[in-house]
């Protein structure tokens, strides 16, 4: 059985079992698009993270945005991140951003060289390799350091010229075996 047949046959019973149909909304289940604590996370797709991080810092369905990519890494001033962002804050009323990095995070232990000759293993062309390197080697090369790449980010966002100056724009670094936070910069703006 494969991972889709699984949840397929999950979201089946999830649905009869509360009697749900789509066009149709329990109130019990209505949440607004827009994040209740006018709160945007960006963080790690570690699996690790799933529900963890959730429930470590108390943030419940309907009350964040949640942007996750490998290491919550920004790319450029109006790369995916950013564009999320802007919608966030623009569309969504989101006032408040917490840049949430990890212990242990993959991002730390791969390289470019080591990326590409896994995806030349797995048959990617050298030519199509070729057209993205330089995003590569400056994209996962520059990323060592968990709690250092939270403080970078924090700082991009700040500096990006899109980004309103009334935003606050907090750091954390999440332990995830353990659940605990801490705090690396706390945006205190007035």
């Amino acid at each position: 059985m494969t991972t889709l047949t699984k949840i397929m046959n999950h979201n089946q019973q999830f649905v009869n079992k509360d009697q749900l149909k789509c066009g149709t909304v329990l109130e019990s289940f209505h949440v607004s698009k827009k994040p209740s604590e006018n709160l945007a996370i960006l963080t790690c797709m570690d699996t690790r993270l799933v529900e963890f991080l959730e429930q470590a810092t108390g943030i419940r369905r309907g009350e964040a945005k949640i942007i996750k990519n490998a290491g919550n890494i920004i790319a450029g001033d109006f790369g995916e991140t950013i564009r999320s962002l802007l919608i966030s804050i623009f569309e969504l009323g989101v006032q408040e951003v917490i840049v949430i990095g990890h212990h242990d995070c993959g991002m730390a232990s791969t390289s470019s060289e080591i990326l590409k000759e896994k995806m030349l293993e797995r048959g990617i062309a050298i030519e199509a390799i070729r057209r993205i390197e330089d995003e590569l080697d400056l994209w996962v090369d520059a990323y060592h350091d968990p709690a250092g790449n939270v403080l970078k980010v924090v700082k991009q966002i700040k500096e990006n010229p899109l980004i309103p100056k009334d935003i606050l724009v907090h750091g954390l670094i999440f332990c995830p075996n353990e659940g605990n936070l801490e705090v690396l910069y706390h945006d205190k703006k007035i």
